[in-house]
């Protein structure tokens, strides 16, 4: 595959639809940009290839107009001393030199479209490598927080959940075992508020007690006295 069929594949790619398909997308953005990578340095090698060759071909170029113009000098100066013969000669050079510089004329016009097209295709490729790179880091950072999502939800998985839910209420019935402990301490015992109602209650009682016997006592003096 030629360089320029390479680029025209990579500048009409689509990104996203490739990433898409990709069982590994960070993979292949990487794979991705490195080629495109390779494939600029590639164009840029072969954009400083032409416009070295241009230079040289505009060189020659000038050497081969300035023989031409020589030429035609001679053929001048021959016309002047009466020598049509040279200068016959002479304009027949000077029309291979005109041919000469006509053809590298035309050169030099393939070598200016192919350094435009260059150009551009150096352009595309960049903004296509600026484009993946932003992919990349999109994708990085999607990649890592997949991998705090799944990590979350590792551990707030069901079973996570079921043991947490066991260890709380095992601690509550611990909790439970020992508050009736505490709670078996106290059966049979009064309280203080208990104890001091009770004494109240035995004082009334015992108040009954003497107003009864009292009031029996004073019955059986009067039944002796009659």
């Amino acid at each position: 595959m030629s360089i320029f069929s390479r680029i025209t594949d990579i500048i009409n790619s689509n990104i996203n639809s490739l990433l898409d398909k990709a069982e590994d997308p960070e993979k292949m953005v990487r794979l991705i940009i490195q080629e495109m990578e390779e494939t600029l340095v590639e164009v840029r090698t072969t954009s400083a290839r032409a416009i070295a060759d241009k230079k040289e071909l505009s060189r020659r170029a000038e050497v081969i107009q300035h023989e031409a113009d020589e030429w035609e000098r001679k053929a001048e100066l021959a016309i002047t001393k009466g020598r049509d013969d040279l200068a016959r000669a002479a304009l027949v050079e000077r029309g291979k030199a005109d041919e000469m510089v006509a053809t590298m004329q035309g050169d030099l016009l393939v070598l200016d479209e192919t350094l435009m097209k260059l150009n551009g295709d150096i352009t595309a490729l960049q903004q296509k490598i600026k484009d993946a790179k932003t992919r990349q880091n999109a994708i990085i950072l999607r990649g890592q927080a997949a991998q705090t999502r799944l990590g979350v939800r590792k551990q707030l998985s069901d079973h996570a959940i079921d043991d947490a839910m066991e260890r709380f209420e095992l601690y509550e019935r611990k909790m439970d075992a020992i508050e009736g402990e505490i709670e078996s301490f106290d059966l049979g015992q009064k309280s203080l508020t208990h104890q001091i109602d009770d004494l109240v209650a035995d004082d009334g009682v015992d108040d009954e007690l003497e107003r009864l016997k009292a009031r029996m006592g004073n019955g059986n003096g009067t039944s002796h006295d009659v």
